[in-house]
């Protein structure tokens, strides 16, 4: 319990009771902040509310809140949590020692504050979670060098990041979501290497962005999605290929398309 001296914590109604982060009460004369209870709100510290020593991650962080001069220090305290959260008020020059911390929660927010220099560091931490971070934070040929993360979810925010220029190194990824993301992206001529996919879905997606001249070459995919989208934007050459075709939606997408084109080439006279 808290020391004789302390004042009754101003923990909620029904909250979680102070708990050391070791098990057992807190124990406010055996912290080296003591000298911080019975100070005013934000200058102290309060069991139950903002407290280093709870085992609760939501006291931690309001104490680094109130001091984040304090946070230097802590960062190799023996508890993850304090170790996180201190993380996220330390000076960055600090970080660096963290960066092999053997507690992923800890790597996580090192991630997020870490120059882009010394992020580099984390591409291949073992977690997956501390990579897609850097992954969203990396930039140019940085982010580059992470194509070939061994988790796809890593791949797939490449994918959605990677510049322009690069991404076509993507498109013969092994797995379907990541390339779906650089056929959403990708732009002409090397979206045409997509069109070829063994997913369905991917093309689908090709199907969707290719300039409607080139869309002929999808009209007999074996998918009916795909046709589909062929039918709605294809020249009308191509979707009269699709009027006896053996998916009602499809035959029913060409029909209609048919029918708009005298309209359309009116307009446009």
């Amino acid at each position: 319990m808290t020391n004789a001296a302390s004042p009754a914590a101003r923990a909620p109604a029904g909250d979680i009771a102070p708990l050391y982060w070791r098990g057992g009460p807190v124990d406010c004369g055996r912290c080296a902040h003591q000298a911080l209870r019975g100070r005013p709100e934000p200058h102290g510290c309060e069991p139950g509310h903002a407290c280093m020593q709870d085992a609760y991650a939501r006291r931690i962080d309001r104490f680094f809140r109130w001091h984040p001069g304090l946070a230097d220090g802590e960062l190799a305290h023996p508890y993850f949590e304090v170790r996180a959260i201190a993380a996220r008020h330390a000076s960055l020059f600090r970080l660096t020692a963290l960066i092999g911390d053997p507690d992923e929660t800890v790597r996580l927010q090192v991630a997020l504050r870490l120059p882009q220099g010394q992020l580099i560091r984390l591409m291949h931490d073992p977690h997956r979670e501390v990579r897609i971070r850097v992954a969203q934070r990396l930039e140019g040929s940085a982010l580059a060098a992470m194509r070939h993360d061994p988790d796809y979810g890593v791949r797939e925010l490449v994918a959605r990041r990677l510049p322009l220029a690069l991404l076509a190194t993507l498109a013969h990824d092994t797995d379907r979501s990541v390339r779906m993301r650089v056929a959403q992206r990708l732009e002409m001529p090397a979206l045409l290497t997509l069109a070829s996919d063994a997913e369905p879905e991917v093309r689908r997606i090709v199907a969707e962005r290719l300039p409607a001249p080139l869309l002929a070459r999808l009209v007999d995919d074996e998918d009916w999605r795909v046709r589909w989208e062929v039918a709605l934007r294809a020249a009308p050459e191509a979707v009269r290929r699709l009027l006896d075709d053996a998916d009602p939606e499809v035959r029913r997408a060409a029909i209609d398309r048919l029918a708009q084109a005298p309209a359309q080439g009116a307009a446009h006279g």
